[in-house]
């Protein structure tokens, strides 16, 4: 009978409290632009701000974080023309994924400017792109402050998996971290799946974290030979 590969052997579960606060967040040329208008809230130049780019660019993080400092309440996007905004600051997220109601839309920020509240838009498309027919609705979208958060640099990576080794209280070589940087998908939430599996691997074969490990990891996600 053939003995089972350890590595597809799962160790017990166990929780990882990830660090989503903002002295947590990575910054660095690719997104320090969207972080500081983040930061800058309540002092947008307007109340509705889209923040846009690539999967895996942070926006969930960045909007998670806003939504905290400024106890917004997350609504998921509509493909219904009514207004379900009832007060206080609001987070979309990936606004375009499953299409929305452009009633619901222009019926959301009016209700939000109309309570002097803000308006958080994230989206993986640029606004120009969303094929909005609406004039009024186009109307107000050019008034909106768009920010640009761009595909993470080899820095912004290394920080990241250098934060979520942190979280499974791994310690792991700068050499370990440079070498994935190289070899790994440039993103962020390609970045959480990879240390998911080393740790795994280094939990079921009781090894460090070494290259040889990163190397078995990354064969596994289909990015080494």
């Amino acid at each position: 009978m053939d003995k089972p590969n350890p590595s597809s052997q799962l160790p017990l579960h166990l929780p990882v409290e990830a660090a989503r606060a903002r002295d947590d967040l990575v910054v660095t040329d690719a997104n320090k632009q969207a972080v500081a208008f983040m930061d800058s809230w309540p002092q947008w130049p307007g109340p509705i701000a889209i923040l846009a780019g690539p999967t895996g660019a942070g926006k969930s993080h960045l909007a998670e974080i806003w939504a905290t400092r400024a106890e917004a309440t997350f609504l998921s996007p509509s493909k219904e023309g009514t207004d379900i905004h009832s007060g206080g600051n609001v987070v979309v997220e990936d606004i375009t994924q499953g299409g929305f109601s452009e009633n619901w839309l222009f019926h959301l920020i009016n209700s939000v400017r109309a309570s002097q509240n803000s308006l958080l838009l994230t989206s993986r498309r640029w606004p120009g792109d969303w094929g909005i027919t609406l004039p009024d609705l186009q109307s107000r979208m050019k008034v909106a402050h768009l920010m640009e958060l761009n595909e993470p640099d080899d820095a912004l990576l290394a920080g990241v998996l250098i934060k979520l080794f942190s979280d499974r209280q791994l310690t792991v070589d700068t050499s370990v971290i440079d070498y994935l940087v190289l070899r790994m998908e440039r993103s962020l939430a390609s970045a959480q799946i990879l240390v998911a599996i080393v740790d795994r691997l280094s939990l079921v074969e009781k090894r460090r974290v070494t290259k040889p490990l990163a190397s078995q990891a990354l064969r596994e996600l289909g990015l080494q030979d």
